[in-house]
C-alpha cells in the first residue's frame, strides 16, 4: 500500500470518527453554545428523580392535581437555611414540597423533599400560592433580579415536574412556571 493511499484511508477514518462523535454529542446534549458546557457526571451523581419523589407515607395517585415552580429570592440556600431566613422555628415548618439548590447550600441541582412531601401534606394557604389542596409547590434556589437559575438546577427541575406530573397524571396546564423560566 502505498504512503499516500494510506494517509487518505487515515484521514477518511478520522473524519468519519469526527462526524459520529459529532451526532452523539447533539444527540445527548441539546444545549445551545451560549448555554455553556452541561456535565453528564455532575447530573448522573445525584438523586434518581424516581427516588426522590418516593416519599414515607402513602401516595394516591389522584392526590395531586397541580404544580407550582418559584423562587426563593436568595442566591444561596437549601431547606434548613431558608426555613431560618423565613423566621420558621424548624425546616419541616418550609411550605412547599421540594427545594432545589444551586451548588451554594447544597449540590447544584440537588432536590431536597421537605417534611410536607415526605409526609404527603398540603402547603399552608399564603398570598402566592396559586392553590392549596392538591397543589405541589417546588422552590428553585435563585435570586433572578441578580442571576438566572443554574442550567443543572433547570434540567432537574424539569426532570422533576416531568416524574411528578407522569406519576400522579398531573396536565401540562396544570403546571404552573415563574413568569421567567426560559
Amino acid at each position: 500500500m502505498s504512503p499516500r493511499t494510506r494517509s487518505a484511508k487515515v484521514f477518511l477514518a478520522a473524519l468519519i470518527s469526527v462526524a459520529i462523535g459529532a451526532v452523539i454529542l447533539k444527540t445527548l446534549g441539546n444545549n445551545p453554545i451560549p448555554a455553556g458546557a452541561f456535565s453528564l457526571s455532575d447530573y448522573y451523581r445525584l438523586e434518581p428523580i424516581e427516588k426522590v419523589i418516593s416519599p414515607r407515607a402513602a401516595q394516591s395517585s389522584s392526590r395531586w392535581k397541580r404544580i407550582e415552580i418559584y423562587y426563593s429570592g436568595t442566591k444561596a440556600g437549601n431547606i434548613e437555611q431558608l426555613a431560618s431566613l423565613s423566621g420558621l422555628g424548624s425546616p419541616e415548618d418550609i411550605n412547599c414540597h421540594f427545594v432545589i439548590c444551586n451548588g451554594l447550600g447544597g449540590d447544584d441541582g440537588q432536590i431536597q423533599p421537605t417534611e410536607k412531601w415526605q409526609g404527603q401534606w398540603s402547603i399552608t394557604s399564603d398570598r402566592s400560592c396559586r392553590g392549596v389542596g392538591q397543589t405541589i409547590r417546588l422552590c428553585i434556589i435563585a435570586d433572578v433580579k441578580v442571576a438566572r437559575p443554574a442550567e443543572l438546577q433547570i434540567k432537574r427541575t424539569e426532570a422533576l415536574v416531568e416524574g411528578l406530573s407522569r406519576k400522579f397524571d398531573i396536565r401540562s396546564a396544570s403546571i404552573y412556571y415563574p413568569d421567567n423560566w426560559r
